[in-house]
């Protein structure tokens, strides 16, 4: 059935499997009663239940977590953390910035596009590899199609601060045995030992370690949307504890302005009629 037929079956109802409340008597979440059988959930452990409908160890929510913490920075140079203090200088919302830093978060280049380019890369090239084929034939291929590797390379210096202390973790939990992330390293060896000269970084590492613990593409990324957050806030509230506009003023004299060259502009006489 399409079309209007379609529509009319759900006129006036909501037919979903995400959940519902009865007003006051219970919430319905995945099928389970929220004040109930998740009311001990700590709130990252009901984010994760909300995307994949699944439980974690504790183990692994250790490392998911630290996924998040690992990488809030609180610096406002940073781009989507400067729209956070923009927004803080110019005294708009609390709400507004921090919703706008997340959005612009998506980024193809340097945000959750790279993330999700760095999981597909991996799933694909894991699944070539069960079916005989070269890993280092396939490093080049995606190479000279692409010119990059999602998940490695960085442009502001060659190494991630961020790898170690997440490794060291993964270590600690035992989690470190995923093919995934045995695959990302053998990336990298690759590319090291070439004349790429590439170092993994901390998209390529989040990529695997998200795979190995069985999430979709489709659920790392809306994992990693609040991935970022933490580092918002303190950038919004010290710019707007500030005079505003003082947050990193652009004078015009740093403008590299190649157009129409500066003119004189002269007020004309007004000419006025008594009629």
């Amino acid at each position: 059935m399409s079309g209007p037929g379609m529509l009319e079956e759900h006129v006036g109802k909501l037919v979903t499997s995400a959940g519902a409340i009865i007003p006051g008597e219970r919430v319905v979440f995945r099928g389970q009663n929220l004040h109930g059988s998740l009311k001990d959930m700590s709130w990252l452990e009901l984010y994760m239940f909300a995307i994949t409908g699944r439980t974690f160890t504790q183990q692994q929510m250790k490392v998911l977590q630290a996924m998040w913490t690992y990488t809030s920075y609180p610096d406002a140079r940073i781009w989507n953390n400067r729209v956070a203090a923009l927004a803080g200088t110019t005294r708009s919302t609390g709400s507004l910035g921090i919703a706008a830093a997340i959005a612009i978060s998506d980024a193809q280049l340097y945000g959750r596009g790279i993330d999700r380019r760095a999981i597909e890369f991996l799933i694909r090239t894991k699944a070539c590899m069960e079916n005989g084929e070269d890993l280092m034939e396939l490093v080049r291929i995606e190479l000279k199609a692409k010119r990059s590797i999602a998940g490695y390379g960085r442009p502001i210096v060659a190494k991630d601060e961020r790898i170690a202390p997440m490794m060291a973790l993964v270590r600690e939990q035992g989690l470190d045995g995923g093919s995934y992330l045995k695959l990302a390293f053998e990336v990298e060896k690759i590319l090291l030992a070439g004349r790429w000269r590439l170092h993994m970084n901390y998209g390529a590492l989040v990529a695997a370690l998200a795979t190995d613990l069985g999430l979709s593409p489709s659920e790392s990324y809306f994992f990693g949307i609040p991935a970022f957050l933490a580092g918002m806030p303190p950038c919004y509230l010290d710019a707007a504890e500030k005079p505003e506009g003082q947050l990193l003023p652009l004078p015009c004299r740093m403008l590299a302005y190649e157009g129409v060259p500066r003119r004189s502009w002269h007020a004309a006489k007004a000419t006025v009629r008594a009629d």
